[in-house]
């Protein structure tokens, strides 16, 4: 079971820490990602990393302002997101996939519930 948290309503310019914590598994084993779906809007890619985390990647929207970052001793995947704008405002998924680093949900084997990002002022 993946969980996602830490979401909430942020200004524009401001920054949120998103956690995804694995209970029952142990996400060394995977590559983890983080999704995003807006109302209307189909899910898509925001960051992928490796196992053991020496690959990061990111979709061109978020890159530079989002770092996604495991430690695999607490069995948590982080994404820390700066510099926000108001189209961020989406629930973000975390999952996790034995197939390596990929941009399609696809890919990915475990889904958690998502958390709810807003930004407005």
């Amino acid at each position: 079971q993946l969980q996602a948290s830490g979401g909430g309503l942020v200004q524009p310019g401001g920054s949120l820490r998103l956690s995804c914590a694995a209970s029952g598994r142990t996400l060394s084993s995977y590559a983890v990602g983080w999704f995003r779906q807006a109302p209307g809007n189909e899910r898509e890619f925001v960051a992928a990393i490796s196992p053991i985390g020496s690959i990061q990647q990111y979709a061109s929207t978020v890159k530079g302002r989002f770092t996604i970052s495991r430690d695999n001793a607490e069995n948590t995947v982080y994404l820390q997101m700066n510099s926000l704008k108001v189209e961020d405002t989406a629930i973000y998924y975390c999952t996790a996939g034995t197939s390596g680093l990929n941009s399609n949900t696809g890919y990915y084997d475990y889904w958690g519930p998502g958390t709810q990002v807003t930004v407005s002022s």
